[in-house]
């Protein structure tokens, strides 16, 4: 008789995400254990509960799902459950905290449709935040040449050396964005622009876009107005203006869930998957999005 599955969600913020909880269960996750408030000292408990309750050829029914708003967070508390593992003793785990490894994915991807990545130069603005840095990696494992946009130049080199301590052989650029001039020269000669900034504030303008006569994909991963790159709707999916597709953040955002429910039904196939950036991207190359 198969085993029930069950997800347990370790969520470091006061409540667990209500958003990861339905995808879990429209993923056809069957008993769903949400924890709150997660610290890493509390990990081992939790993992070892999941560990040591079922028999080695039912652990693959058994999984765990990191989220939170927080993906630092998030990433110790990955690192602290990997840990736990020993031997065939270890269950599988999906790492995508603030939704920053299923939406970098999924802008990846977008961009993919209409450029080869190989070669391409690629922008990533606020390529310093969880969602740029994954992008940005992504990009980079793809064989893109990419330039990590921050308006702190300091930070963006930071940025960059991380990347490359994961991903050798890297091209990687660290650029400033604190003026018009200086984002119109970070895109200049570039095919591809994803903008992963916060809510509400535009780090493209719209003369800058339409004045880029090498851009050919322009993806905008904010919903909430002013977007980050102007003349960009929410809902554009491939919609092309002034010659460039276009992406909002809706627009991705079909594809982030596609990935979201099939990385959540991967866990299940095997008790030791650990699934965090490339994985999830590799997963989301599989589904017809």
């Amino acid at each position: 008789m198969s085993k029930r599955k069950i997800l347990i969600q370790l969520d470091p913020d006061p409540h667990a995400s209500v958003f990861d909880a339905v995808v879990a269960i429209d993923a056809g996750v069957e008993h769903l254990l949400q924890y709150s408030r997660v610290e890493p000292a509390q990990v081992q408990g939790l993992v070892h509960g999941a560990m040591f309750t079922r028999g080695v050829p039912d652990l693959a029914s058994t999984a765990i799902f990191i989220g939170g708003s927080s993906v630092a967070a998030g990433e110790e508390l990955l690192k602290q459950v990997t840990r736990c593992f020993f031997g065939p003793m270890r269950v599988s785990v999906l790492l995508d905290a603030n939704g920053a490894n299923t939406t970098a994915a999924a802008a990846v991807l977008a961009a993919a449709r209409h450029v080869a990545l190989k070669g391409a130069v690629a922008t990533v603005l606020a390529g310093t935040g969880p969602v740029g840095q994954r992008a940005a990696r992504l990009l980079a494992r793809q064989g893109a040449a990419v330039r990590v946009a921050s308006r702190s130049l300091e930070r963006a080199q930071e940025t960059c050396a991380a990347i490359a301590a994961k991903v050798p052989g890297a091209s990687l650029t660290p650029v400033k964005t604190s003026s018009t001039p200086e984002t119109a020269a970070a895109l200049d000669g570039a095919q591809i622009a994803i903008a992963a900034g916060a809510a509400g504030i535009e780090l493209i303008p719209a003369e800058v876009r339409r004045n880029c006569a090498s851009l050919q994909v322009a993806i905008d991963l904010n919903a909430v107005p002013p977007l980050g790159i102007a003349g960009i709707e929410v809902t554009d999916k491939a919609k092309e203006r002034d010659g460039v597709n276009c992406y909002g953040a809706i627009g991705v955002g079909g594809t982030k869930m596609k990935i979201h429910r099939a990385a959540i039904e991967r866990l299940f196939t095997a008790n030791n998957l650990v699934l965090d950036a490339e994985e999830v991207f590799a997963i989301g190359q599989e589904l017809k999005t």
